[in-house]
């Protein structure tokens, strides 16, 4: 397998390492608009199956030649998904099956999330070629747990909810996510979306019916609220249940400073002029934080992203699982010198990776991690040193 990762901020960056020690591929290239990122990766990995490249991710004929230039097989977009539209296009012109870790994004005239990558199936389909979308880790691993619980521990399910909580604290910054800015500001101050069987698809205010979650492992009770997320989308299109919703722990002091930012029209992507020159306020906002990727030092904790599920177990009584996956960050700092949040995002699509590389799974169209056996994934993610766990609660 060949691989174009476009894209080496810290979950691009974060791919090369956990991916140097399999050996499913023959290439893979890291490229990026500043040229020095991959080039600093590649000199750190001394791998020679690695290879840097500079490339603008908005240029989608560029990547589709660098992409035929390397011979690809594989484009995995590590990318802002404001840039899925000119990957994803690329990746069909060069005839490369593509994977991405967050789908289109949606917008105020009805669109949702992934609506510009599902729109075109027919065609992924006609030419036999496999859009593998958001398998990161949420979306990703949440939507394989999902799966899991579909196939191997529920007979019916009513809840699919993705809950994904953290005691992770940044040493010396008052405010510094740990995940890219840009993402963060469009998944919360979005309209948060819910599917019910009844209803379909609908949205309710941002921050939206808060609910305290007991995180397992010791991180604890955090509360969590209602954030636009893919899952929410991916799943009903495979898994029958009645309700799918997503609730992120974000903490109060942390949903204060983006109510604070959308007040003052700071979290804004439309260009205004400053001293003679556009400049969009959320990329300022971008520039002026600290790249996420940098933050491994001062971090410390763990993260966790699970799903729980609740319904009817196999033996037809009521059952509440949460299937869920903790990194610590001084672990993943010591295996890979990245951060947890980026490392247990980019672990998810070079599993992903090396499945395909087998045939494991194997399809077309564009189709989520739910569309697949999950058993592999699981199995191989444990491989990583990174294993899930189960934890049973009490059903309601």
């Amino acid at each position: 397998m060949r691989v174009l990762v476009v894209g080496t901020g810290g979950v691009g960056s974060a791919v090369a390492p956990i991916a140097a020690r399999r050996r499913f591929f023959e290439r893979m290239v890291f490229a990026d608009l500043d040229p020095a990122r991959p080039q600093a990766l590649v000199a750190r990995l001394g791998d020679d199956r690695f290879g840097g490249a500079q490339l603008d991710a908005s240029d989608g004929g560029a990547i589709a030649e660098l992409a035929r230039a390397e011979r690809c097989d594989v484009i995995l977009n590590a990318a802002d998904p404001r840039f899925n539209p000119p990957i994803f296009g690329a990746a069909l012109e060069a005839g490369c099956t593509y994977l991405d870790m967050a789908m289109t994004l949606s917008d105020r005239d009805g669109t949702k999330l992934g609506d510009l990558q599902f729109a075109q199936g027919d065609e992924w389909r006609e030419r036999g070629q496999l859009a593998l979308v958001g398998i990161g880790v949420e979306p990703g691993l949440s939507d394989v747990f999902a799966r899991y619980a579909a196939d191997h521990l529920f007979s019916e399910i009513d809840e699919i909810g993705v809950r994904d909580g953290a005691d992770l604290v940044v040493e010396g910054y008052a405010f510094a996510p740990t995940f890219s800015i840009w993402t963060t500001i469009e998944e919360c101050l979005n309209p948060p979306v819910i599917w019910e069987r009844e209803r379909g698809w609908y949205t309710t205010e941002p921050f939206s019916e808060p609910e305290v979650f007991d995180f397992p492992e010791g991180i604890g009770a955090i509360e969590c609220v209602n954030v636009e997320h893919e899952e929410v989308l991916l799943v009903p299109r495979f898994i029958d249940c009645n309700r799918v919703t997503f609730k992120y722990g974000l903490g109060e002091e942390f949903i204060d400073v983006l109510k604070t930012l959308h007040k003052l029209n700071l979290d804004s992507t439309e260009p205004v002029s400053v001293r003679g020159v556009q400049v969009a306020p959320r990329d300022v906002l971008a520039a002026a934080l600290p790249d996420p990727a940098t933050l491994g030092d001062r971090m410390r904790g763990r993260t966790c992203a699970g799903t729980y599920v609740t319904g009817k177990g196999k033996d037809g009584r009521p059952r509440a699982s949460y299937l869920y996956h903790v990194v610590s960050n001084e672990e993943s700092m010591a295996r890979d010198g990245a951060q947890a949040v980026v490392w247990q995002t980019a672990v998810n699509p070079v599993v992903a990776l090396e499945l395909l590389a087998e045939g494991v799974w194997s399809d077309e169209g564009v189709l989520g991690p739910e569309a697949f056996d999950a058993v592999p994934f699981l199995d191989l993610l444990a491989e990583h040193g990174a294993p899930h766990g189960i934890d049973e609660r009490n059903p309601a």
